[in-house]
């Protein structure tokens, strides 16, 4: 069987690339090693949060914000490095599809966005260093199945028209090079499994295939669900990487396909760079093994690590999460706490995901006012029912004896032996109390303190990212919560070394026949975002390198 382009991986970016390559023309194979009830990949699963620059929803809220700006936060975050030649040229190009067509190619599509406009990494305080200046995270209206809508319902038109064949349950084990040229994939053809979205699946292979194209475009990159392959390419500068992890990714993002294309001769660039996040809680409904969910948090949770030691600036809840992911790992344990109280999280908690967000993914209006009102949000009532993270108490003494009975329960392996870390009362307390005589003063010295009054002074954290400044152990904002945090997995920032068309390089040289998007590609480039991202941009990032190698592969520049 034969087509003018083959697509390994039905995720977003393999949709978003099968179906730019058919409009212009290609008929397209496309191969996934998961069934029909996968498609679309890990962008289900996701939160929806796109990064845009200069939007209508931005300027509604009040959010001046320019090109120039995005380019100062991007290269600030990135820390490229003198190789880092096409990625810089990918984020580049990024960030004025970003300011430009981007929104609107998406509105044409019937893609919308919550009005109010998140502020995701908030960066490390420096106006040359990482983070966002402004809010740039677009909540699409849907979370991630609202994104990937119109790319499904595009392929199935062109499916129906003849134009787009995919075949489900087909592992890719070989990249076939002629001459010189990519121009085949075969591999293993997988038996049925009738397991539902997200389940890890059967690997028992019932057969094999073959298939040619005159251009191949690799899509399945991502590695957060292989922990083994994680620890390896853990670099130094991050510290020990986890004895226990939690994961964030369905158990088919496994990096399967790396040695595959370089196998075939593709260069893998910056296979060391990694976005994990360190708010990741064990989910007690998991779906796949290790399911863990991150918290999107508000700006006032105490955050401690497991000795009871506060972070250290600019470590503080959803303001750069590669500072304290290192920070963190450098402390001898796997875990760290928020202790906050009712109040904070009825209104400062958000979960990562589409599931855990059933009015924006169901679009719908009446849960939303829910979320908007009194009340913690259903999903995060669950997690206080029933998470192994969370425990609730009326008193310090209280809070922190249940905090280390959840230690105790989950010891963990440190720097060898099993080591279970205890926190003392009366320390806690006094960092709680320390905390807490800031918050009646408008000219607090404490930077967190400085923090929140800064979220409140943005209309959309008032709304519904940011209480007022108040003491922890305020008895009218109910009890105390402590949730523990482990590592969460999610992306590899590097991937497969590719040119501005999307073609793969290998020895300097492009790999005819091959191309590479998404995940794979380390959205654009072998890693367009270098040692940071901007949050809202690995959606972004496999929409516009999945656009730009659909179209090359098909003939089209760009």
């Amino acid at each position: 069987m034969s087509s003018d382009v083959l697509v390994i991986g039905a995720g977003l970016s393999g949709l978003v690339a099968a179906t730019e390559a058919c409009d212009a023309g290609a008929t397209v194979t496309v191969v996934d090693q998961e069934s029909e009830a996968d498609l679309g990949g890990q962008a289900y699963w996701s939160f929806g949060g796109l990064f845009l620059i200069d939007s209508p929803e931005q300027r509604r809220m009040g959010v001046h914000d320019s090109l120039d700006l995005a380019r100062r936060d991007w290269w600030g975050s990135a820390q490229f490095e003198d190789h880092d030649r096409n990625p810089r040229l990918w984020a580049d190009a990024y960030l004025e599809f970003a300011a430009g067509p981007k929104r609107e190619w998406l509105h044409r599509m019937g893609v919308r966005f919550f009005p109010i406009v998140g502020w995701a990494e908030r960066g490390d305080g420096r106006a040359h260093g990482h983070g966002n200046s402004v809010p740039r995270f677009h909540i699409t209206w849907g979370t991630g199945p609202g994104v990937l809508a119109p790319f499904v319902a595009r392929a199935k038109d062109h499916i129906r028209a003849g134009r787009m064949r995919v075949h489900f349950r087909h592992r890719v084990t070989d990249l076939v090079v002629e001459a010189g040229r990519v121009t085949r994939a075969s591999g293993a053809v997988l038996s049925d499994d009738g397991t539902a979205r997200g389940v890890a699946s059967s690997r028992e292979v019932v057969g094999d295939f073959s298939l040619r194209a005159d251009a191949v475009i690799v899509t399945s990159g991502g590695i957060g669900a292989n922990h083994d392959m994680v620890r390896a390419q853990w670099p130094e500068r991050l510290g020990r990487p986890p004895a226990h992890m939690l994961t964030g990714v369905p158990a088919f993002v496994d990096g399967s396909m790396m040695p595959v294309a370089r196998a075939a001769g593709a260069e893998l660039l910056n296979p060391d760079r990694m976005w994990h996040y360190v708010e990741g809680i064990g989910n007690w409904d998991p779906v796949w093994p290790g399911h863990g969910i991150r918290i999107l948090p508000g700006p006032s949770s105490l955050w401690i690590d497991a000795l009871g030691r506060r972070l250290p600036d600019p470590a503080f809840p959803g303001f750069d999460t590669m500072s304290t992911l290192r920070h963190l790992r450098c402390t001898g344990h796997d875990h760290s706490w928020f202790i906050l109280n009712r109040r904070i999280i009825e209104k400062e908690f958000a979960l990562s995901g589409s599931e855990q967000n059933p009015d924006l993914t169901g679009k719908s209006v009446r849960q939303l006012a829910g979320r908007l009102g009194s009340g913690a949000p259903e999903p995060i009532e669950a997690f206080l029912r029933h998470g192994e993270d969370f425990v609730q108490a009326d008193s310090v003494a209280e809070l922190v004896a249940r905090m280390n009975a959840v230690s105790a329960s989950g010891s963990e392996l440190v720097d060898g032996g099993s080591s279970t870390a205890v926190l003392d009362a009366e320390d806690i307390a006094e960092l709680i109390a320390e905390r807490d005589a800031q918050v009646d003063n408008p000219f607090a010295k404490d930077r967190q303190i400085q923090a929140i009054h800064a979220a409140r002074g943005y209309l959309g954290d008032r709304i519904m990212r940011a209480v007022p400044p108040h003491r922890l152990t305020d008895p009218e904002a109910g009890p105390l919560i402590a949730v523990r945090l482990r590592v969460l997995t999610r992306k590899t920032l590097g991937g497969l070394h590719t040119d501005l068309q999307g073609r793969v390089l290998g020895s300097g040289a492009v790999i005819e026949g091959l191309f590479a998007a998404g995940e794979a590609a380390g959205f654009g480039g072998g890693g367009m975002h270098g040692h940071n991202a901007l949050e809202g941009t690995f959606l972004g990032g496999c929409l516009f390198s999945g656009r730009v190698a659909g179209r090359a592969a098909a003939g089209l520049d760009g």
